[in-house]
């Protein structure tokens, strides 16, 4: 028996526009499906759920004080995660190198670009939960126009609610064969409010409320692109919202790109009234992903040391200072460098020559003219976070 409201559907007519395979000029109408309003809507957890979704806000909050001292380093180590992982979700993705580059604004591949995009646009809506108490649809519209502003194809849609029929899978010409057919366009906005009415209640359980309102965002597709990496910060903006986090972002995207076609399907399923699994999955990932998270934090606390042992600065030097600066800013140029440590930028080479042969940055450019240097360990531990999560669903 369904835990929560059934998804309606309608046939509507279509007519496919422009060249296109005979199937779809052939397809002539197919039924949308009617996400329903939740705003009032009550869930009543299994006790599995009641018990994972309980170990999850601790976990959750736990990482939060964990981040401590580090509060900068940590945060912007964990919104990268999120945004890298939320992006390979939808198959964007860049090489280490490429992406460093892209985070400090020098030329990058439209993927790189992508994912800094990403995660300027998942700090700028948790943010805004954080400061403002509510979900807003401001804040997501915002988001949306930060991460889709630069795109090829859709950036025109940027920051907007879609005005044309979308679908999921199957044709790219029509809704023939499609995974899943969002509403039609007239009833995004209802439906949005409706969902930001259910986002800011405060009498379901965060992980719940933070599953069950992702999963109506992607019944909703309320956007031409972008649906996916903007319904993932919506959690992320839940919990802050709701106080579980105050500082840091919980990496829980890095939880689901371990097994992607199960968090499809469960999404999926989620539309034939099947809340408590989705809801089961997501306190589960929350909990793994702040467990593994908290190993990252443990082993970005110990390079500091283990560069000092690296590079064997002397005391007050250009090298010493740099050295903690690097777990907050692990991408860098040397005009930045050299404000930290207090020199002028010429004088800066000489430091930047001798941590790089100690192997504690790595020049990410190849040309003499606008170089830049990585802390190449602060970024890999990114994908060592993935890798400690990719069993997590099969206990392997």
């Amino acid at each position: 028996m369904p835990d929560w409201p059934v998804h309606g559907s309608k046939l509507v007519p279509w007519k496919t526009q422009g060249r296109a395979p005979r199937e779809d000029r052939e397809f002539t109408e197919g039924l949308v499906s009617l996400p329903p309003l939740v705003a009032d809507c009550w869930f009543d957890p299994g006790r599995e759920t009641m018990v994972a979704l309980e170990e999850a806000a601790v976990a959750v909050a736990s990482l939060d004080v964990t981040a401590g001292m580090r509060m900068a380093a940590i945060s912007g180590f964990l919104l990268r995660s999120e945004a890298v992982s939320s992006s390979k979700i939808e198959q964007v993705d860049a090489n280490r190198n490429d992406y460093a580059k892209a985070m400090i604004g020098l030329k990058a591949s439209d993927n790189a670009k992508s994912m800094v995009a990403a995660a300027d646009a998942v700090q700028g809506m948790i943010a805004d939960a954080g400061e403002s108490g509510e979900i807003r649809l401001e804040a997501m519209l915002t988001a949306h126009q930060t991460l889709m502003k630069d795109d090829p194809v859709d950036s025109s849609y940027a920051g907007k609610f879609r005005d044309v029929q979308n679908w999921i899978g199957g044709s790219d010409f029509s809704p023939r064969g499609a995974i899943h057919v969002p509403p039609p366009p007239e009833l995004v906005t209802e439906l949005m409010e409706d969902l930001v009415a259910f986002c800011n209640r405060r009498d379901v359980p965060i992980m719940a409320q933070a599953a069950i309102a992702h999963a109506q965002f992607e019944s909703i597709h309320p956007f031409t692109d972008g649906n996916g990496r903007i319904g993932r910060a919506l959690i992320g903006a839940i919990s802050r919202r709701r106080g579980l986090t105050k500082n840091t972002v919980t990496p829980i995207a890095s939880a689901m790109v371990a097994d992607v076609e199960k968090y499809f399907a469960l999404v999926n399923n989620y539309r034939t009234g099947e809340a408590d699994p989705f809801v089961l999955y997501l306190a589960k990932a929350a909990l793994h992903a702040s467990d593994a998270a908290r190993e990252s934090v443990t082993a970005l606390d110990a390079l500091p040391a283990a560069w000092v042992e690296l590079a064997k600065p002397r005391k007050g030097s250009a090298d010493e200072k740099i050295i903690p600066w690097l777990l907050e800013r692990p991408v860098f140029e040397a005009h930045s460098a050299a404000h930290v440590a207090g020199v002028e930028e010429r004088s800066v080479y000489g430091a930047l020559e001798r941590l790089t042969k100690a192997g504690v940055i790595t020049q990410i450019t190849a040309s003499q003219r606008n170089r830049a240097w990585a802390a190449t360990e602060v970024l890999d531990e990114v994908d060592r976070l993935n890798r400690r999560l990719a069993t997590w669903q099969t206990g392997v």
